[in-house]
């Protein structure tokens, strides 16, 4: 009996891996519906290169949003119950990548914070010079369920600072899944961690041959947010099955032949931006101006020690609600 091959995922095992499940396990076959007859019949599912006259845009738009929980708090009420909520910071930027130049520049980044809680009675809350304005969620507003609530506000702030920085004839590249930015033009959707396995086992294994620089054909995910979808390898070298490979995200208003055009166009442009892993534990998937988004975005955050001893300081201020 031979011994089964073994290979060591590239990513630091601090972040996790690359496939995974969004609990930290194997990633499990999705029930989405797939139509993988999309640029070519599922039977004839084969790898594909870089076309001929395909070249990349001037200019690339990469965009990202980070966030941090400051503080956790309860809002008392007056009829003696009480409701969790929390304190978070969150900011969103764009990096403008001159391929022409050979340049990038911080194209735009703005800071939101807010207090999130199902709270009727709760007020925004003034902590220093900063303000959390209250955000109110729907339901009894578990303190589980609140992180999920900050991912609208943030996302809101990324459509709204990568629209202040677009020029014609760019492509905008949004880290992680469109949601609901599908009304974008000449938007892609980052995918660098697969929780979900959505192709059976023949079609996955295309994807998980594909050399680097190659991509899979595109197929259509029948999701909430479905739309076009295909998976490419950045320059990687060889180790796991899923290393260096991410998912892109197109939107289902986009005929083939469009989804088609930009899936060979971020074949042209994503692969120069991947990292390397002694610059970072998530190479290559993590991109290198991505990474430098989010240390400056986490840097405009400001001091979470300096957030949460006045946070602490405004509960405890004459008149607050406790």
């Amino acid at each position: 009996m031979t011994n089964p091959r073994f290979f060591v995922d590239a990513w630091d095992p601090a972040y996790g891996a690359s496939f995974e499940a969004a609990g930290g396990g194997p990633a499990a076959p999705s029930s989405a519906q797939v139509d993988a007859d999309v640029e070519l019949p599922a039977v004839d599912w084969r790898a594909v290169g870089p076309r001929p006259g395909v070249r990349a845009p001037d200019v690339v738009l990469l965009v990202d949003g980070v966030r941090r929980i400051d503080a956790s708090v309860w809002t008392a009420e007056d009829d003696g119950g009480s409701f969790p909520g929390l304190a978070a910071s969150y900011a969103a930027g764009v990096v403008r990548c001159d391929l022409e130049r050979g340049a990038a520049q911080l194209a735009g980044a703005r800071v939101g914070r807010g207090l999130f809680t199902a709270s009727p009675s709760a007020q925004d809350v003034v902590a220093g010079s900063i303000r959390y304005p209250v955000h109110r969620v729907g339901g009894t507003g578990e303190l589980n369920k609140l992180p999920a609530a900050v991912q609208g506000p943030l996302t809101a702030l990324e459509v709204a600072v990568s629209g202040a920085a677009r020029t014609d004839g760019d492509l905008l590249v949004v880290d992680g899944p469109l949601r609901n930015r599908r009304q974008l033009p000449r938007t892609l959707g980052y995918i660098k961690t697969q929780h979900s396995q959505y192709l059976d086992a023949r079609l996955t294994a295309v994807v998980t041959g594909l050399a680097a620089g190659e991509r899979s054909p595109v197929f259509r995910l029948g999701t909430a947010w479905g739309g076009w979808s295909w998976y490419l390898r950045l320059p990687v070298a060889l180790g796991a099955p899923w290393a260096g490979i991410v998912r892109m995200e197109c939107s289902a208003d986009l005929s083939v032949d469009e989804a088609v055009e930009l899936a060979d166009l971020s074949l042209v442009t994503l692969p120069r931006f991947a990292s390397t892993p002694y610059k970072d534990p998530r190479a290559p998937q993590n991109l290198i101006p991505i990474a430098g988004l989010e240390r400056r975005l986490r840097a405009l955050l400001g001091d979470a020690r300096l957030l949460h001893r006045a946070l602490t300081a405004a509960a405890r201020a004459p008149g607050a609600r406790r």
